[in-house]
């Protein structure tokens, strides 16, 4: 996997690898090898643009950290397309919290009232309080910043009814999306790109509830387009083309949202949703 780089001759190689892993990436569109193996042969051959890292991986670890670098909620508000409804906030930490330092916990909750419908399509009854934070810093692919890696360590849930998610999505229309986690009450990981069709790649992942890496590295290939390559533990596992990436804005989301697409009915007690070492980066090349 791609680290971030670090000081002196470590940080000049790494920044040598990052590009030279790009060309190769694009290069060979849609290769069924992992490009980083084409790199160590190019990285002589490629110049190294300045690395970037907007969230470190060390966000979670006090609430101050927390909201210096991520937002409540969805970015559209507390619903979504579900049954959960979003109840985080700087003042109500019940489904949102920090324990221990360094890990986040995403909590949802069977209520037992009526509290109407969600207010997204496909408007499902509200029956469960949960969680979900966005980042306040976006994704957006172009010129300056053509190379992108996201990754993040997760204890997800994988029952009937559970739907935990850590994706990227338009801040401004929709498509684009990419999923680098999305359970679906079962075992299996959907990596998914959209961009008016939907390119998914479905692993099985030896127990979900352990701490697993889920990582992208999205480069830009054209005009327009991107390549994404989709990694768990390290391991690649697929390639997509996201046509029309290029130039829009993107929100990085983390929830748990429950029912819907998982099924139903969802668990009757608490679900819980663990996040750790969350990582933005990017190339800038101006």
């Amino acid at each position: 996997m791609t680290n971030p780089p670090q000081a002196g001759s470590t940080r000049r190689s790494a920044l040598k690898r990052i590009a030279a892993t790009a060309a190769a990436a694009a290069a060979a569109p849609l290769i069924a090898v992992d490009p980083a193996r084409a790199a160590d042969a190019a990285a002589e051959q490629v110049g190294a643009a300045a690395w970037e890292t907007l969230i470190d991986g060390n966000s979670f670890a006090s609430r101050a950290a927390l909201e210096s670098e991520w937002n409540y909620l969805y970015p559209w508000g507390s619903d979504h397309n579900g049954t959960a409804r979003m109840y985080a906030s700087s003042t109500d930490d019940n489904h949102c919290y920090l324990s221990p330092a360094g890990v986040l916990n995403l909590k949802a909750t069977r209520i037992t009232w009526d509290e109407g419908n969600s207010s997204k399509d496909p408007y499902l009854p509200i029956r469960y309080h949960s969680a979900a934070i966005h980042a306040k810093n976006q994704v957006l692919v172009s010129d300056q910043y053509p190379n992108w890696e996201i990754r993040g360590e997760f204890q997800a849930p994988s029952a009937r009814g559970t739907w935990p998610a850590f994706w990227i999505t338009g801040a401004n229309s929709w498509p684009p999306e990419s999923d680098i986690l999305e359970y679906k009450g079962d075992n299996r990981n959907w990596f998914n790109t959209y961009d008016g069709a939907w390119d998914n790649t479905l692993v099985t992942v030896s127990s979900p509830a352990s701490w697993h890496e889920y990582r992208i590295w999205m480069t830009k290939t054209s005009g327009t387009d991107v390549q994404i390559h989709y990694y768990l533990d390290g391991t690649w596992k697929a390639a997509h083309t996201g046509s029309n990436f290029v130039g829009k804005a993107m929100n990085i989301i983390i929830n748990l949202q429950m029912e819907g697409s998982s099924g139903s009915s969802g668990p009757s007690g608490d679900t819980y949703y663990k996040a750790r070492n969350v990582y933005v980066g990017r190339t800038n090349n101006s």
